[in-house]
Parts: C-alpha cells; structure tokens; sequence
C-alpha cells in the first residue's frame, strides 16, 4: 500500500506540473488583463497600460512569472485576483459548496437511477424492462446536458412555475440542476451497469448458487452486483472530469455561484490568478478523488491488492 501511495503522488505530482504548464501559457493566449481593465472606459494611454502591467507583474519575463506561480503555489499561496485583489483561495472556498452541492446532486440522482434501471435491465434481459432500459441509455448517451436543463427551465419553471429557474436559495434551486447534470450520467451508467451484470451473471459461482437453492435476490446483490460494481465506480472516478465540465455549462445556464462560473468570468476578464489557482485546485480534487477510487477496490474485493495487480 506505502509503495502504491508513493507512486501515486509522484505521478500525480508530475500531472500536476504538466497542467501547470498548459493553465500558464494558455491562458496568456486569451488577451491582456491591462486592456481588459480598461474595457468599455474608452481607449486607454500606453502608459496607463505600462502601469497596470508593471503593477500586476505582467512586465517580466514569462520564465519569471512562471516560477513565481510555481513557486507560490508550493507554498500554498494561490495568488490575488487582479480584478479585486481578494485571495484566490478565499474565493474558490466561497464557491466550492455551491458546486460541490450541485455534482453531489447530480451523482445522486445519477446512482438512484442507474442501479435500478441497469439491474433490471441485466435480470429481465430481453424483455420490456430491458428495451426501457437500453433506450433511457441511449437517450442519455445522445442528449447533451444543456439542452435538457434548457428543456426543464422551460417546462418546470416558465411554463408550470413549480420551480426555480435560476439562483441558489435552498434545496428546491438544486431540483433542476440536478435533475439536468444526473439523468445524462444515469443514461450511460445504466448501460455500464447492464454489461456488467450481464457478464456477472453468466459466470459459473453464479449457476453454481442458483442450483444450491440460493435466492434469486440474494445472487443478484451478494455476489452479482458485488463484483459489478468494480467497474462500475472506476467508470464514476473517470467521469468524474466531464462531470465537472458539464457542473460549469450548468452553473452558466441556471445562473449557480459556484466554481465554473468564477472561473468563466476570470476567463473573460482575463484574471490570471483566478484560472491558474482554480484549474490546479480541481485537477488536484480530481486526482484525489480517483485515488480514493483506487484504494476503495481493495475494500470491495478483497482479491485486489494494490501496488501488485491493479492500480
């Protein structure tokens, strides 16, 4: 296990500094903060410009702001936004429950579907529950998710005014975006699901303890679903960066303050600090996140042991 965490942090250190390297120099390709200060103020002088430059750090060489980035974060410091100068930390943290709320919204309804849909889908295989199932996949797999939030704003809150359609005041501005990010991750889980029971269900401990006389929903959820379930939440760990992407479309489309947002308007105000510090912070959640996936095999099937077979 030491060896495992040990490889694990060197190979997530070195992501790390790679995504640092891409975050830096790509987000210097989307224009001048200095210009974009000035933005709807009229025509500033060159020398205002030179000022705001020179004040932000943006006049030394790209070697030296890179190093200073790196460096600062070593140290924890994520920087000062260059829109208001408040820390870059203090404003993730401000936002961080509003879209830690929403993708735990969306997981949740993506498990409370997809389990019973792709179990049953596996069990009843070929019958009408199955042919439910496959096409509440291939709906979800084709939809993309804004669309469907669009389609709830205009049924549930424009047309019905039952809820909603934008802000964050309580847990009934959570239905919606839930219901938007989690029913498309149920669609394509439900299917993985399906899959695995299937090939779960043909194996031989299987036919062996349907002819011991064990019950039918003991096969299915002490040992079918158990050892489905290994792929299941490696696939829920990958997925966990495109849920991400599709919290910050969401974010933008229900008007939700929460971490996409901030970091499409540091985006377009070009504010440096807030896309490098916010980038590197989700990349880390992230790996942390596919970290605890790994680990958590072992507690699944206790065969696994890291650092030795799968990792």
């Amino acid at each position: 296990m030491m060896k495992f965490l040990v490889r694990r942090l060197v190979h997530t250190l070195i992501v790390l500094f790679g995504i640092s390297l891409i975050v830096f120099f790509c987000i210097r390709l989307t224009g001048d903060p200095a210009a974009a200060m000035f933005q709807g103020t009229g025509q500033p002088t060159k020398e205002a410009l030179d000022q705001i430059r020179h004040a932000l750090g943006l006049d030394k060489p790209l070697w030296e702001q890179y190093a200073t980035f790196i460096g600062n974060m070593l140290s924890g410091n994520m920087g000062h936004s260059f829109r208001n100068n408040e820390p870059v930390f203090s404003l993730i943290a401000e936002r961080m429950g509003a879209t830690v709320s929403l993708a735990a919204g969306g997981v949740a309804v993506a498990l409370l579907i997809a389990f019973p849909v792709g179990i049953l889908s596996a069990v009843k295989r070929g019958g009408l529950m199955d042919m439910f199932g496959r096409i509440f996949s291939l709906a979800g797999i084709s939809f993309p998710n804004f669309w469907l939030a669009i389609m709830f704003i205009l049924v549930f809150a424009v047309h019905l005014h039952w809820l909603p359609a934008s802000g964050y005041n309580g847990p009934k501005y959570l239905i919606l975006p839930s219901l938007s990010l989690g029913l498309i991750l149920a669609g394509v889980l439900a299917r993985l699901i399906r899959s695995s029971m299937l090939d779960v269900l043909h194996q031989h401990y299987i036919r062996t303890a349907k002819a011991k006389g064990v019950a039918e929903w003991a096969i299915i959820i002490r040992h079918a679903l158990r050892n489905a379930l290994i792929p299941t939440i490696t696939f829920l760990g990958l997925q966990l960066g495109a849920l991400l992407g599709g919290v910050v479309i969401l974010e933008q489309v229900f008007s939700w303050p929460g971490v996409g947002r901030l970091v499409l308007d540091a985006i377009n105000d070009r504010d440096y600090p807030v896309v490098q510090g916010s980038v590197m912070f989700l990349s880390f959640l992230l790996m942390l996140v596919n970290l605890l996936v790994d680990i958590s095999y072992g507690f699944i099937d206790p065969r696994i042991k890291l650092g030795r077979g799968r990792t």
